[in-house]
């Protein structure tokens, strides 16, 4: 698996430029699935068809986009103001390096003088190393977008780096139909969504199409195991990280109560998770057409929106594991 993420995390995909984090994805899954599609919103979406009567219709979600910047103007001197695509922490990001989906690289800083409070969209640019405004347009237009450049970086033995956010939730789905050797009785839909970071827009059509009998969405969360952390449950290291509620959805109660139970029986290490800010996929999943049973497990991550975001892949083992116990028991 960790080779999986050091692939995607290399590709780019801000929210609404996808592009090329799908064609990765696809090179992935599509061996490992009986028929893969791209709906109209760019959702990537894969099934592998169960044998069983009386199927059901599950749908594993991850987002696949990332938080990043788009180009609203370049100066007369080159260089070049942006505007956030999704939860951007300015001080987090800035005098860092940062790369457009062409490929051209930068530094993200603030202006001259700007004090730390400051910080914010209005008062950072890209130096992209252009001597004038007529040389930084040869590389960079306006509507480009830009992200933090991706790393993976094992510390200890937690991994660091970005987007964790939520290539780690791709890679977990991957890694569960790589190991539905067996298959399964129902019908499984693995969709890699488009946009969630900018509010859960992608999962909310693709459910549409799928309409699905129950789902369950992978996705970092936050952790109380750090100093001057609010108070929670979740832990890096803990086990997967079964979803009640967050700031958007109460998980389905009984679901949520099998999925325990499967990690009881099977002895899979687990956690619960109540987030009391952000949102998931699980929300718009949820309330799709007549709605279905929705619930989340998470992957307990550090530092979340920076470029240093912390996980521990036993998390990700457990969440895979729990998930292929539970699609074996549903």
């Amino acid at each position: 698996m960790l080779n999986t993420l050091k692939s995607l995390n290399n590709c780019s995909g801000v929210s609404g430029r996808e592009q090329n984090i799908a064609n990765k994805i696809l090179t992935y899954i599509a061996p490992l699935t009986d028929k893969v599609w791209e709906d109209p919103m760019g959702n990537l979406i894969a099934v592998k068809y169960g044998a069983g009567e009386n199927k059901k219709k599950i749908m594993l979600c991850a987002h696949m986009d990332e938080i990043g910047f788009i180009v609203t103007h370049i100066d007369d001197k080159g260089f070049v103001r942006i505007s956030p695509i999704g939860g951007i922490n300015f001080i987090a990001a800035v005098y860092g390096y940062v790369v457009s989906e062409k490929g051209v690289k930068g530094v993200l800083v603030p202006d001259g003088g700007t004090k730390a409070g400051d910080i914010g969209a209005d008062k950072v640019y890209i130096d992209i190393g252009a001597k004038d405004k007529k040389d930084a347009e040869k590389k960079v237009q306006i509507g480009d977008t830009f992200n933090l450049e991706s790393n993976v970086t094992r510390i200890g033995k937690k991994i660091c780096g970005r987007p964790m956010d939520d290539r780690i939730g791709c890679v977990a789905l991957i890694e569960i139909a790589r190991k539905m050797s067996e298959g399964c009785k129902h019908d499984v839909y693995f969709c890699f969504s488009v946009q969630e970071e900018v509010g859960v827009r992608g999962s909310k059509t693709a459910a549409f199409g799928i309409e699905p009998d129950y789902a369950i969405v992978y996705d970092v969360t936050g952790t109380g195991d750090v100093p001057g952390a609010k108070p929670m449950a979740c832990s890096v290291g803990g086990g997967a990280a079964i979803k009640i509620k967050d700031n958007s959805v109460i998980c389905d109660r009984e679901t949520t109560q099998k999925l325990m139970s499967v990690a009881k029986d099977n002895e899979i290490k687990y956690q619960w998770e109540i987030l009391t800010y952000g949102g998931t996929d699980t929300s718009s999943i949820q309330m799709s057409r007549a709605g279905c049973k929705a619930v989340a497990l998470s992957i307990p991550t550090r530092y979340i929106h920076t470029g240093v975001e912390m996980i521990d892949m036993s998390d990700v083992e457990a969440c895979v594991d729990l998930t292929l116990a539970f699609l074996r028991e549903i």
